[in-house]
């Protein structure tokens, strides 16, 4: 009677609390487990599932063990019920900057979603967020294996992280590695996302076709949107996205790098909006502004149209660390032109 008492308690101050854990360990694994950290569940879509179904208020955390995470169909959060102090985390167990990490320990997701028809041609979803207070760090997103990009036109779009409901809010993507390639794992946007205060924080965005798209709002205008210390490089079309949407007057954007793009920022064809950045290199870029959506072409812009810059260096050669031994691996390289600005993964 005792420890069935014990037991109750437990289970009680756990449902007042409103605590909420999963582990996600590919390898050991079971989605069958518990999802403790000694039973842990194998996908991250089982966690998601179970997330959804709880609908007892507090916050989550999902934290997923070092090793490939194979995202097979999209794993869609909707239980709109996370606060800004209790937010829905999926994270890393080991986060760069702590003492045991190294790359080889972030948490590898693949995106072999299916294609669906979608906005503007096929697309596959990683991880889908439709709710409120969302934070999303320590984590490396590959392309999708299963298709590649014939040409710059060609309407097949791989999405890690999306968003798709206008009116939601507060969404931190934090230290995580997006890499890509057009010809062998193709990642088309890293983060894109309907709703406000879209925030991206010491990223790092190597060799995709887009980082970040800052998409659309409900009423039109887009509000306390961020991009800072982020490391964008080699991105084959632009560095960074705003649409018409995204609100200039409160979009926070500094110490980033974005360097050896196509474009280094896009604004959507027609937009008026107006947009400052500070204390950022820009440099190696084909072009340094544009507007459209497609291959830009005589659409050239320059600063002046809708980018106001301050301190921010247009010359110089970033160095990327390829040294996969390294804990600066695919992010500059020790000492190096930029290395001042603290854009990366460590905070």
């Amino acid at each position: 009677m005792k420890k069935f008492t014990c037991f109750f308690l437990f289970v009680l101050s756990v449902f007042i609390a409103g605590a909420e854990q999963f582990y996600v360990n590919p390898r050991s694994g079971n989605d069958a487990n518990p999802g403790t950290k000694e039973q842990p569940l194998k996908t991250i879509n089982e966690a998601a599932r179970r997330v959804n179904g709880n609908k007892s208020p507090g916050a989550t955390e999902i934290i997923l063990t070092e090793g490939i995470h194979l995202v097979t169909t999209t794993a869609k959060f909707d239980n709109n019920k996370y606060t800004v102090t209790d937010r829905l985390v999926i994270r890393a167990e080991v986060m760069p900057g702590d003492k045991d990490w190294n790359p080889q320990r972030m948490p590898v997701i693949v995106t072999i979603v299916p294609l669906k028809p979608g906005f503007g041609g096929d697309e596959a979803i990683g991880l889908q967020v439709e709710v409120d207070h969302v934070t999303i760090e320590g984590l490396r997103f590959s392309g999708s294996p299963d298709y590649s990009y014939k040409n710059e036109k060609e309407l097949r779009r791989s999405y890690p992280v999306w968003r798709g409901g206008k009116s939601l809010d507060d969404l931190l993507v934090t230290q995580c590695l997006f890499a890509g390639n057009k010809d062998v794992m193709p990642l088309h946007v890293g983060v894109i996302a309907n709703g406000h205060g879209l925030v991206i924080d010491h990223c790092v965005f190597f060799n995709c076709k887009n980082p970040v798209v800052f998409w659309q709002a409900d009423s039109g205008t887009s509000y306390r949107n961020a991009m800072r210390y982020c490391l964008v490089y080699g991105c084959y079309f632009s560095g960074v996205w705003t649409t018409e949407s995204t609100n200039g007057d409160d979009f926070d954007f500094h110490h980033n790098i974005i360097a050896n793009c196509k474009t280094a920022w896009i604004c959507e064809l027609n937009s008026p909006r107006q947009y400052k950045a500070h204390d950022c290199i820009f440099t190696g870029n084909t072009r340094m502004t544009g507007y459209g959506s497609g291959p830009l072409g005589s659409n050239n812009s320059t600063s002046i149209d809708f980018l106001k810059t301050t301190n921010v260096i247009t010359t110089g050669t970033i160095q990327i660390e390829m040294d996969q031994g390294k804990p600066n691996y695919l992010q500059l390289a020790e000492g190096s032109f930029g290395t001042n600005l603290g854009a990366g993964l460590f905070k």
